[in-house]
This record gives structure tokens, sequence and C-alpha cells, in this order.
């Protein structure tokens, strides 16, 4: 078998995880996720700074929210059976439960929520937005939908104290 380069992503990346952790399984806690992910975060935020940390963030979720949505969802659906799979997806994988608030058909603009999101539901308090990788994510998945480049940005997050994230998309001109 040919060697890879581990340092480029691909979803094949990924590995067979059944066969790999037979006795284990797929499924791992949310803790150990976030000590994952606030461990990274902590490091680059002194290696490069908030704002770059938050870039790397974004695009790392991008990233995967491209593939997610290219080996995972039916892109060549409609708008509503799309996101009835991207709900199961989410919700099956344990990743949160989205609610689609609002979503302008002429302008593809939405907003959505995350209720028990992976990245921050029970966070303390600390009156800022922490879901960088989600914002990233989610724009990703809508890129690979759509075909147009969007931007997302939390809008309300457990950390600054609301019981969702909430989330504002737009599509990039």
């Amino acid at each position: 078998m040919p060697k890879q380069n581990h340092s480029v992503f691909s979803w094949e990346k990924l590995g067979d995880i059944k066969a790999g952790r037979e006795e284990l399984g797929e499924e791992v806690p949310v803790l150990v996720y976030r000590l994952f992910e606030y461990s990274m975060n902590d490091i680059l935020n002194k290696e490069f700074g908030f704002d770059k940390t938050n870039e790397l963030f974004r695009k790392a979720g991008h990233l995967a929210g491209i593939e997610y949505a290219k080996n995972i969802l039916p892109l060549d659906n409609e708008l509503n059976t799309f996101i009835s799979a991207l709900q199961q997806s989410l919700k099956n994988l344990k990743i949160g439960i989205l609610r689609i608030e609002k979503f302008n058909d002429d302008t593809g603009e939405f907003i959505l929520t995350v209720a028990e999101d992976l990245d921050c539901s029970g966070l303390p308090p600390t009156d800022e937005v922490v879901c960088n990788y989600d914002e990233g994510f989610i724009s990703g998945i809508m890129e690979a939908y759509t075909g147009k480049p969007y931007i997302v940005r939390e809008i309300d997050c457990w950390a600054n104290g609301h019981r969702v994230c909430r989330f504002k998309g737009s599509v990039i001109n």
C-alpha cells in the first residue's frame, strides 16, 4: 500500500474507523473532543493571536464542511430534502440539533440554530461567541450544496448566555 501524506486532508484520511476500533467503536465522549479543540485553540492563540486563530478554525471547519457534505449529504436534491438530511446526519453523529429559522430562496441568506452544540453547550459564560469551527463547517456545507461561497458568523452562543448557537449566513458576492 502506498504511503499517504497525512498533512494534506482528504475524506479518505479518516480511514476505516470500524476496522481500526473494533472494540472501542466509532464514538468518543464530547469531553475528549473538547480537550482537543480547546487545547489547540489555546496554543494557536498564544502562537498567532486571537484573530488568526479564529480564522484558522474557520478555514479548518470550511474544509471539513465541504468534505462532509460531499461524502454524507445528498447534494443533488432539492433544498428541503437536503436540509432534512443535514439535520438527521448532525443529530445521528451527535454534532447538534439543527433548526432553520429563516431561509431566503432569492438571496441564499439564512439564520439557523444548533442546540446541544458539540463545541459549546454547557460551557461557562464568557460573554463571547466561540464556535468559529462551526462557522466554517456550515459555510463549507452550504458552498458544497449551492456552489457559491458563504460567510457564516455566530450571533448567539451558549458561551454568551444563550441556550442555542445561532448562525447567520450569506453568499459572498
